[in-house]
């Protein structure tokens, strides 16, 4: 994919980054003065343990911080299809810090170090990059193609659901386009599962694969009740969360949480419901539905206002916890940066490393 030239602005520690590739030259096939062919692209997955980096990614999560002596240093994770990596600016300044924005494509040039049994880059250079020169399929885990083929399964899946509130709910969601276009696009998360552009559509779609195969087997569970929670649970990351400059929380999402935007819009479709019909929507339906989106985090220390306490909603915990789970460490094994012998980094918030295997 080709690099991009680098944009008047660019952040330094020891050297400018290089304007282009004709500062670098050097002998191609033994003809001295030749241009030096371009390096293959490498996904982040693929950086070596030591190594040097000349190359673009997509910058998230920048932060200009303090370290122990109180010099300033950026910090910045560095994103493509295949995973994230941390790069780390040091001696940085203000100036560095607003040369690039969240979201930007960025030039880098530094060094891969292992540090504390996780890989990071050390930077030298980084610079904001034109994205016209971007080859976008580098960086998206979910292409067009993709994302339609996922929302014409959750179509088909919903579409099961029989007559009655439960389907003119349904019904109601689908017919808002504004917010199933941002039901398409939005992540599921900032960084443990989902977290890239059309990740809640497939965390759901996988969800409802999953209530379709395993309520059959427990007669007592309503499989349509469960579907539809399944469809809503998440249904306020449609606010909490934005893709536009990497996956973040929006200003409402970090004040209120997805939790109480999710109910807010479950009974604005409700009464959408009520005034399409003509009839009320079922009182105790509604309170199950609510009760779903409350307590799918299924421990008050994971943030879940009430601990499930119907047979659809320890399901739906159970399920959406399952998928979390798969995909976090399948993106770890997966899509972290490479490191010598079978293992991951440790992984500080799950209290484990995991094992990829050798060879």
């Amino acid at each position: 994919m080709a690099t991009g030239q680098g944009d008047s602005t660019a952040a330094r520690a020891g050297r400018p980054l290089a304007a282009d590739a004709e500062a670098r030259t050097g002998p191609v096939d033994g003809r001295p003065g030749g241009r030096r062919a371009a390096a293959k692209r490498r996904l982040v997955s693929e950086l070596p343990a030591q190594g040097s980096v000349d190359q673009v990614f997509l910058a998230t999560h920048k932060q200009l911080r303090p370290n122990r002596n109180g010099q300033l240093f950026l910090q910045v994770e560095l994103a493509d299809r295949s995973g994230s990596i941390t790069g780390r600016l040091w001696n940085a300044s203000t100036t560095d810090n607003e040369a690039f924005e969240d979201g930007d494509y960025v030039r880098v040039e530094g060094a891969t170090q292992l540090y504390a049994g996780n890989l990071q880059i050390i930077i030298s250079a980084i610079a904001r990059v034109d994205p016209r020169t971007v080859d976008e399929r580098e960086f998206a885990v979910l292409g067009p193609g993709d994302v339609e083929a996922l929302d014409g399964e959750l179509a088909a899946l919903l579409a099961t659901v029989p007559p009655g509130d439960l389907a003119d709910l349904v019904a109601e969601f689908r017919a808002d386009s504004q917010l199933m276009a941002t039901f398409r696009r939005s992540p599921a998360g900032v960084k443990q599962h989902h977290a890239h552009v059309g990740g809640l559509l497939l965390h759901v779609v996988t969800l409802l694969r999953l209530v379709d195969r395993v309520a059959p087997l427990y007669p007592a569970v309503d499989r349509d009740l469960l579907l539809v929670g399944a469809f809503i649970h998440d249904i306020g990351k449609t606010v909490e969360l934005e893709s536009e400059r990497g996956c973040s929380y929006t200003d409402v999402g970090q004040l209120v949480g997805h939790v109480v935007l999710g109910v807010e819009i479950l009974e604005e479709k409700i009464q959408g419901v009520q005034e399409r019909t003509g009839r009320e929507f079922d009182p105790a339906t509604a309170m199950r539905l609510k009760h779903m989106i409350v307590s799918h985090h299924g421990e008050y220390e994971y943030g879940a206002p009430r601990l499930p306490m119907t047979l659809e909603a320890i399901l739906l915990h159970q399920l959406d916890a399952l998928d979390a789970r798969v995909a976090g460490v399948t993106q770890l094994l997966e899509g972290g940066a490479a490191l010598d012998g079978g293992w991951t980094p440790f992984q500080q918030q799950l209290g484990r490393k995991f094992f990829k295997g050798r060879g």
